[in-house]
This record gives structure tokens, C-alpha cells and sequence, in this order.
């Protein structure tokens, strides 16, 4: 377990706490705590890289425009992905809460997530229908499997995508449910780009609309 406190109205602190080291191959006792240190320390910086990558997202259409094209996986064409496409944005939200599964995801694991997530019956989403759209992220570069296992997760252009997905449509196409994602991107780091200075003036705009229709 990851936990994230203040300390003191000063400080952020984290820690990486396990009832059971051997989830890392890890070993008890004082003889084995370097060994034990250097591994949550990686997973520490895992964390912090993938929480700075979720609160500093930037639009980048190109990527979308990317995605929506098909692909070819062998002699096969797969169909590209569309940011209207809710099943692959409902797929990419559950595969983004990675902290829940350390060692990748299960079929039925994202099975059982995404249905309980949307309060989906296993008719409305069945299993042939979340393997065909495992099969289209993988081919497009966005999901891998964890070595010879059938355990799935986001690649570094996954995440990328999914982020930016999920984000679109909570702050453009409306709240998705079970959305974490509240934060807006450091106007700091924001990318020369007049597209982008557009989008943020639109998602200001927006946001001001919802504030005086809350207060009125």
C-alpha cells in the first residue's frame, strides 16, 4: 500500500507499506531491509512519476488523430480508436487505477473492474467483447502483456493516451463515472502551441460557466 499525507501543513510525505513481502520476492528480517528499501524506493518513484505525468496533462490532438487511423497486426487490419469510442474510454479509466493490481491485470480482473465500475451486466459488456478491444490497444502500442503471463497493463504511450482520453471527455464531453481526475495541467510547462493556448482558453471559459450556474 501507497499512502500520501501532509505533515505539518509543510511537507508531503509518502510511504510503501506490505503485510507480505513475499508479493515482491522479498525476504523479512534486518538482514534483507536494504534490499527491501531499494525496491519500495522504485516503486515510490513509479508512483510520483505516474502521479506528476496524471496531474500535468496537455492535449495533444496529433495523438488522437494517430490512434483514430488503422493498423496492421500481421495479415490483420484493426480498426483505429476513436475518442468516441466508450468502451476503450472505460477500458483505458479502469487500466489507469494500475496501484490495484501490481502485478498487471487479469482479463477477468479488468472484466469484473469495468463492469462494477459502470454498473454494466456481463451481457451489455461480455468477455469476447473486452478481449477484442485488449487486441486493438495492444496493436496499437497502448497495452502489453507482463512477459510470458496473460497479465495486461498500460505501455508508456498507453498511459499517455489514456490520460488524455479519459480527461477529454470529463472536461469536454462530460464527468465519466468513477473518474479520479480533477486537476488542471501547470500553465508553467504548457507547450508553445496555439492550439493548446485555444483549448485552455475554451476549458477556462467552460469552467467559469459552470461556477455561475452553481451559484446562481
Amino acid at each position: 500500500m501507497c499512502t500520501e499525507y501532509e505533515k505539518f501543513p509543510t511537507f508531503l510525505r509518502m510511504e510503501v507499506c506490505s503485510n507480505n513481502l513475499a508479493d515482491f520476492a522479498l525476504r523479512k528480517g534486518l538482514d534483507h531491509l536494504l534490499e527491501v528499501r531499494k525496491t519500495f524506493l522504485a516503486i515510490l518513484e513509479r508512483f510520483t512519476t505516474s502521479q506528476a505525468q496524471s496531474l500535468n496533462v496537455h492535449v495533444d490532438f496529433p495523438l488522437f488523430q494517430r490512434l483514430a487511423l488503422p493498423v496492421l497486426l500481421g495479415k490483420s487490419r484493426v480498426p483505429g480508436i476513436k475518442i468516441h469510442d466508450t468502451r476503450i474510454v472505460r477500458l483505458m479509466e479502469v487500466l489507469l487505477h494500475s496501484g490495484n493490481h501490481l502485478a498487471g491485470w487479469r482479463t477477468h480482473d479488468i472484466h469484473q473492474a469495468i463492469l462494477t465500475a459502470y454498473r454494466l451486466s456481463d451481457q451489455r459488456y461480455t468477455l469476447t467483447q473486452l478481449r477484442y478491444d485488449i487486441r486493438k490497444m495492444k496493436a496499437h502500442g497502448l497495452l502489453q502483456r507482463d512477459g510470458r503471463r496473460y497479465r495486461y497493463r498500460l505501455t508508456e504511450k498507453g498511459v499517455k493516451a489514456a490520460l488524455l482520453f479519459v480527461l477529454f471527455h470529463q472536461r469536454v464531453c462530460g464527468p465519466l463515472a468513477n473518474s479520479l481526475f480533477h486537476h488542471q495541467p501547470d500553465p508553467t510547462h504548457c507547450p508553445n502551441s496555439k492550439l493548446e493556448a485555444a483549448y485552455h482558453k475554451a476549458d477556462a471559459s467552460i469552467q467559469r460557466v459552470i461556477q455561475l450556474m452553481a451559484a446562481a
